[in-house]
């Protein structure tokens, strides 16, 4: 190895002229670009929930041999959507053959603006994207269907006749690395659309699909409907955010300056009270009535893909450009609510969080769920000034009345004798009633 006392020959032409390479290269990303690789800051703490357990979607994990056999399955889902096409209307036949050039050459002219949503190279021909981005397509759109409508499932069909492969459809479906352009999608679902059938936009079938990913309680999908073209979402994980943000009023409430909430178990000591809001169209609204002193928060479903939508949804907001952390900001809070198992205790008991987890467990992932996660940005500064206002209001008052009994009642021993003895005789009073009951009933 040449070190700085050797003499080396450099040809500066050729340097001058591959660094003008290296800059002349356009470093900006492209406005669609939403789908990337996950920092290694982020997914050192739990690989699994950012890794596809059976199904590859899109270019990242294309070339992975663990998910290989479930290509077959794509296969099968798509070779099932072209035959069904074919015979829709007997007396416009159109071949199998016929309906899967259609398809492919839809996508073919809009290959080049799905590579955009890419932020990384995907390392692949132009043939090969363009057959992923055909053959994934068509088994993701095929799948939505399956679910919303039973008649179209087969009686042996490979994903609802084994329960673990939906198990693994509900993780896979909605990792960073692992989507696909929404507007791909929405290609082929109304290239394939049929009149009697599909009486659902495709985002319903999404939201049928997952369900109840993050509550009990389904959420109003009317947002999404009607969301501004220009803002549309761009793949499914994108979708799941919107369905978050788009139902909330925490994009009003944005502040840079930050403070920590209290734990659960010290807002109880401090009098606060918990409940369940049964109300809310968004998870994200935690709302707070000074009136009464109740934090009301929108019930969690943690489970099985908890960790893995919320991970993924934090990377969205990290990695794509101008994306608010409103789901980061929410994690934040949980993360300060829940500090020990008796905090998580308490919201599980008021009903703020089911959890399908051990407590140990559960505690564990709320305390891990953004490390290592820049957020500048915080939505909740307005409700843990309420909540500390709050505090401080009523421990003002105690100390007041404490200070009136003091001046008004202990100034005078011989009255301060007086309300002891007043008390013990109250005190004496109650335990003989108590047994004079138990008496009885014996």
């Amino acid at each position: 190895m040449a070190g700085y006392g050797d003499h080396e020959a450099i040809d500066v032409e050729d340097l001058i002229r591959d660094l003008q390479r290296k800059v002349s290269v356009e470093m900006a990303m492209p406005s669609r670009c939403s789908i990337f690789k996950i920092p290694t800051i982020l997914s050192r703490h739990n690989q699994n929930a950012f890794s596809p357990n059976a199904f590859s979607f899109g270019p990242f994990h294309h070339d992975k041999h663990a998910l290989k056999p479930t290509e077959k399955i794509k296969s099968k889902y798509l070779l099932g959507l072209i035959s069904r096409l074919s015979h829709i209307d007997p007396s416009n036949h159109i071949s199998p053959d016929t309906t899967l050039r259609n398809l492919t050459e839809a996508l073919r002219d809009v290959q080049e603006q799905a590579l955009e949503y890419y932020a990384e190279p995907i390392g692949m021909s132009e043939y090969k994207f363009l057959e992923i981005l055909v053959l994934d397509g068509c088994f993701i759109i095929e799948l939505l269907r399956k679910k919303s409508y039973l008649n179209l499932r087969e009686e042996n069909d490979p994903i609802f006749s084994m329960s673990c492969m939906l198990q693994f459809l509900h993780h896979d479906l909605i990792l960073l690395e692992n989507q696909m352009p929404w507007f791909v999608l929405e290609i082929l679902f109304d290239l394939t659309k049929t009149t009697p059938l599909d009486t659902k936009p495709l985002v319903e079938l999404v939201i049928d699909f997952f369900g109840t990913i993050f509550s009990t309680t389904p959420m109003s999908i009317q947002p999404l409907l009607s969301l501004n073209p220009n803002h549309a979402s761009k793949h499914i994980l994108d979708l799941l955010r919107n369905l978050l943000v788009s139902n909330s009023n925490k994009r009003k409430q944005k502040s840079l300056a930050w403070k920590p909430m209290l734990s659960a178990e010290q807002l109880k000591d401090s009098g606060i009270q918990f409940r369940k809001d049964l109300a809310s169209e968004s998870l994200l609204d935690i709302k707070f009535c000074k009136n009464k002193g109740i934090l009301s928060i929108p019930t969690l479903l943690v489970q099985e893909t908890t960790e893995t939508v919320f991970r993924n949804l934090i990377s969205l907001e990290q990695c794509c450009p101008n994306y608010e952390p409103i789901v980061t900001s929410y994690a934040v809070l949980l993360d300060n609510l829940i500090n020990t198992n008796t905090d998580l205790q308490i919201l599980i008991k008021s009903g703020a969080i089911i959890s399908w987890l051990n407590v140990e467990d559960g505690t564990r992932f709320f305390n891990r769920l953004y490390l290592d996660t820049y957020v500048k940005e915080n939505y909740y500064l307005q409700l843990t000034n309420e909540v500390d206002n709050y505090i401080y209001c009523q421990r003002r008052l105690l100390n007041r009345y404490r200070r009136v009994l003091v001046r008004d009642y202990f100034k005078n021993p011989w009255l301060n004798i007086s309300v002891n003895a007043a008390f013990i005789v109250l005190v004496l009073i109650l335990l003989h009633t108590v047994f004079t009951i138990i008496n009885i009933k014996g």
